[in-house]
């Protein structure tokens, strides 16, 4: 089977790490945010009903953004570099798509070579100071069916598209008509098991390939 759009998550699929949650680690409320986190992932509660929470509480400002960015590229998932050269072809598209903060993630792409117009996930403003304002309400990938709404607009009229991700939010691509890989290695789930059309608990990227070409 070979697809012509290849769409990653990027939390605990492309980088070890939970970003929402190491932003509440530096502020103080880890643990209260990785319980928030683990049930929007497992689906036992709707991702827009965390979002705003979380982000009102933690106020992440411009440095805090910046540290972000860096421990994304280094808590890279192995294999990721090899998976995004073997998969950049003519007339094959690999995006990500996030519901993590896009500012964080653009340095990532910019190391994996991914042109901004392929990053999609949710801004966030700042003040002059460079404070926490706002995140952008109007994102789709910060509600539950977000992601099949950016992959139906990714899927060309002829074209097949693959979403991999470790979250309950990922399996909703199949909504738009993709075909969902699991990737477990960093965070088995029970619920993405199930319903992914295959699924890899090898902690190395490289492990999907083999359902992608």
């Amino acid at each position: 089977m070979s697809f012509d759009v290849i769409c990653f998550d990027c939390d605990s699929t492309l980088s070890k790490i939970e970003g929402i949650d190491e932003l509440a680690g530096r502020v103080g409320l880890g643990e209260e945010m990785s319980r928030l986190t683990d049930a929007a992932m497992n689906g036992e509660v709707l991702l827009e009903a965390v979002y705003e929470q979380r982000l009102s509480l933690i106020r992440p400002d411009r440095d805090s953004i910046d540290w972000l960015a860096d421990l994304y590229i280094e808590q890279i998932v192995d294999g990721v570099k090899e998976v995004f050269e073997t998969l950049t072809a003519p007339g094959r598209e690999v995006h990500i798509v996030s519901g993590g903060i896009r500012q964080a993630i653009l340095p990532l792409a910019r190391y994996l070579s991914l042109p901004e117009t392929q990053v999609h996930a949710v801004d966030i403003y700042f003040n002059e100071d460079g404070s926490y304002r706002d995140y952008d309400r109007d994102s789709p990938l910060a509600r539950s069916g977000g992601k099949a709404e950016i992959c139906k607009r990714l899927l060309k009229a002829q074209g097949s598209l693959v979403m991999v991700g470790d979250g309950k939010t990922d399996m909703e691509a199949r909504q738009a008509g993709a075909v969902v890989i699991g990737f477990g290695g960093v965070a088995d789930r029970p619920v993405v098991r199930e319903q992914a059309d295959f699924y890899s608990a090898e902690p190395s990227l490289v492990s999907i390939l083999s359902y992608i070409l």
